[in-house]
């Protein structure tokens, strides 16, 4: 099933997208710097990941326990 149709994993790429991109931005800053186009889709999403760190790391755990068990 793809991850479009299926919320779950939805919710699994978009967290798993903010976080690369937020790791990437941190140790290689000149690939996203760059704010329109196709790239600044992944800029804003490591700008999220950037702001929004605590919220990020909730979901990305809370994701990780419902995987593991669920």
């Amino acid at each position: 099933m793809s991850a479009l149709f299926n919320f779950h994993s939805f919710l699994t790429v978009v967290l798993l997208v903010i976080c690369t991109c937020t790791y990437v931005k941190m140790h290689f800053p000149a690939i996203l710097e760059q704010r329109t186009g196709f790239r600044g889709f992944f800029w804003k999403a490591a700008r999220i990941g950037e702001r929004l760190s605590p919220w990020v790391a909730i979901g990305c755990f809370s994701m990780g326990v419902s995987i593991i068990f669920f």
